[in-house]
């Protein structure tokens, strides 16, 4: 049983810094965005980018492949209904990830060469980001979803 409780810690492990990371990077990039200043604005977009590399994307690959084995070790079926929606609110809120960060990494690039030419907040930037803005509200509450179905594990059917 021992492989469980390990597999279980780092599959909650890397479900706290999905949760996690994306809650402060969305925090840390809406208050850079609606300070209005360019520059800082800059810096939040760049250090967004690397921690959404670094922490967001290897939680998203974790997750999966210790869900997978800890439902193996747990003996659920995968195919019972809690983790079937779960798998669908996850492909949903990758649905909405991916476009994140396409904008996130365009953000960045707009904004390195509006602070270079000593511009403001160009409008192209505030379009991604009411865009970025309202993909995050649905993909947060499907996570939160899931963290109700892994918690409360219902045995429906």
């Amino acid at each position: 049983m021992e492989a469980y409780w390990i597999v279980k810690t780092l599959h909650i492990l890397s479900a706290c810094v999905l949760f996690g990371s994306g809650a402060a990077i969305a925090f840390f990039m809406l208050m850079a965005w609606r300070s209005g200043d360019a520059a800082g604005f800059a810096l939040a977009a760049k250090h967004v980018v690397l921690a959404d590399w670094i922490f967001t994307t290897s939680a998203v690959i974790a997750q999966p492949l210790t869900g997978i084995a800890l439902a193996h070790l747990a003996g659920w079926p995968l195919t019972a209904p809690w983790l079937m929606i779960s798998y669908g609110l996850y492909i949903f809120i990758g649905a909405c990830w991916l476009p994140v960060v396409w904008i996130q990494l365009k953000v960045r690039q707009l904004m390195t060469k509006a602070v270079a030419a000593g511009q403001p907040v160009p409008d192209r930037v505030h379009r991604l980001m009411r865009i970025w803005f309202l993909l995050g509200w649905p993909a947060f509450l499907a996570l939160i979803m899931i963290f109700a179905l892994m918690v409360s594990r219902p045995a429906w059917g």
